[in-house]
């Protein structure tokens, strides 16, 4: 484990103005002082193709800086948006890409928190379905506490500031309690 600890932040929403990756931002700001949290943008990362998973070539480059970023992490906090009861294509592109090939997956063991900005269920569908796939690849996910930001359009401001002090207050329980996973089982 290193210091300070590295938490790799993933959002599952590629948009400019997405308040998932907003809702990252802020975990930087409540992170305490001995705990490091990146973003990683997921934009470069193609399409998951068999074809391009390996081979004589090996992966595309933007593959490849995602599995370096995931490996050098301590832990992993994603926050995504829910798509049709679900996460968003480019978050499970990139979990497709970081599974393979599963017995050298970073992915594999590695603590992970998770949580989402949404509406009126706060994304509570997505992540049910995000565990289903990060349990299936291994990862230690931090079951309690939840964070499902309902309504999330009303807890930021027109810059994408959490203003909302009870989510601020979750939100510095979720990054707390994501450290104490880590050192548990790191």
């Amino acid at each position: 484990m290193s210091d300070p600890l590295k938490i790799l932040a993933v959002s599952g929403s590629l948009r400019h103005n997405s308040l998932n990756t907003a809702l990252l931002h802020a975990a930087q700001e409540v992170a305490p002082a001995h705990v490091q949290i990146e973003l990683y943008d997921l934009a470069d990362i193609p399409l998951y193709n068999g074809d391009e998973d390996g081979g004589e070539h090996g992966q595309p480059a933007g593959v490849g800086r995602f599995k370096a970023a995931l490996g050098a992490a301590d832990a992993i906090m994603i926050a995504t948006p829910e798509y049709n009861y679900s996460i968003p294509g480019v978050l499970k592109n990139a979990i497709d890409w970081a599974s393979r090939p599963i017995a050298s997956s970073p992915l594999n063991g590695k603590p992970l928190a998770m949580m989402g900005a949404g509406g009126m269920s706060g994304t509570m569908r997505a992540q049910f379905h995000l565990r289903q796939i990060l349990v299936h690849n291994n990862m230690l996910v931090l079951n309690k506490p939840e964070l499902y930001v309902v309504r999330a359009w009303e807890k930021f401001d027109s810059e994408r500031n959490l203003t909302d002090e009870p989510t601020r207050e979750q939100l510095r329980k979720l990054v707390e309690a994501l450290v104490a996973w880590t050192r548990r089982v790191g």
